[in-house]
């Protein structure tokens, strides 16, 4: 009996190692991968702040919670499935769907540089009329989340391919774990920095109550400061959209064969970092970031006049054809 227990124990220590070896091979492969995710990560967190600016300082932090939720409902119910299946069953369709995705990101951030420069007719007619077609705070908050979950569904989209392609495990579920690790990572990371971005005025206005002076400085300075740097991050949140859009498309024509563009733009960037040797990491990114956004202007450009000029008057037309066959239908009865 007492053999049979030892051997049992044995057992179970063997097991025991054989699963510590697992995770931390799994911990070593979800920051291998991660770490190639980085570039999306700081994207995702330029673009999420614009969402929480306006609303009152109390409804910040639920408003953050709600898209991190979001965000990782999107990563693990529903990219982390589709991620696995895809490269068991269709890897060449992993490709196109990104590219699908980064155009739907230039889309967006056109429109808001769009916006920006022609602001739309009914803006002014709303404002016009005193506001009575404008959204009330509760539609205007469940709007602005429901837009940054749909946003950040691309982001995650493309780490979460970028960390597939990291993983060396060939194990289904070493993949599954490996994958579930980064989302869950990035997503308290991600999230986690917006949420300091987004009440750093409210621990400037403590700071700012303190009877040291040194520190009441600081409180006036987050205070003060706040304002124009959520505003400047709005601005950088609207170009990460075009940037990690057009960067996308660009690294997907790559690998069809149609890497000339993306040649081109290394090439300006290796040229611009040798201006100054000292930073040439910071400005090879910046210009291929710059290059990436101003193709992802033009992308979003092209989408936006194929949705105001060929889909919009097609499913315009359906919905006439539909109206005149229902409208038939309630004569003949």
């Amino acid at each position: 009996m007492s053999s049979g227990l030892f051997a049992l124990l044995d057992d179970v220590a063997a097991l025991a190692k054989v699963a510590a070896a697992a995770l931390d091979d799994a911990a070593a492969q979800a920051t291998k991968a991660g770490a190639k995710a980085a570039g999306i990560v700081i994207d995702d967190a330029a673009v999420t702040p614009r969402y929480a600016v306006g609303f009152a300082a109390e409804r910040e932090l639920p408003i953050i919670g709600k898209i991190a939720l979001g965000s990782l409902k999107n990563k693990l119910l529903f990219l982390l499935p589709a991620a696995l299946v895809l490269s068991l069953v269709a890897p060449w369709a992993i490709t196109p769907l990104l590219m699908a995705g980064g155009a739907y990101l230039c889309f967006e951030g056109f429109e808001k540089v769009y916006e920006l420069v022609v602001p739309h007719a009914d803006h002014d007619e709303a404002a016009g009329e005193g506001g009575a077609d404008i959204l009330d705070a509760r539609q205007l908050e469940d709007q602005k989340i429901a837009g940054a979950i749909k946003t950040d569904f691309i982001l995650s989209a493309e780490i979460m391919a970028i960390t597939l392609a990291g993983i060396t495990a060939s194990s289904f579920w070493m993949q599954a774990l490996v994958l579930a690790v980064v989302g869950l990572g990035m997503t308290v990371l991600v999230y986690g920095v917006v949420a300091l971005i987004v009440k750093a005025d409210d621990a400037g206005v403590a700071l700012a109550r303190s009877s040291l002076l040194p520190i009441r400085l600081i409180g006036r300075g987050l205070v003060n400061g706040m304002p124009p740097f959520l505003k400047v991050l709005s601005a950088v949140g609207t170009a990460a959209m075009l940037w990690v859009g057009g960067g996308i498309i660009i690294h997907g024509l790559a690998g069809y064969g149609l890497a000339g563009i993306e040649h081109a733009i290394h090439g300006v960037a290796v040229a611009v970092g040798q201006v100054w040797p000292a930073l040439t990491g910071v400005l090879e990114w910046l210009t291929t970031a710059a290059a990436s956004a101003v193709f992802g202007l033009v992308v979003g450009g092209l989408c936006l006049v194929g949705m105001h000029f060929i889909v919009e008057p097609v499913l315009k037309a359906r919905r006439g054809d539909a109206a005149k066959v229902a409208g038939a239908a309630a004569k003949r009865h």
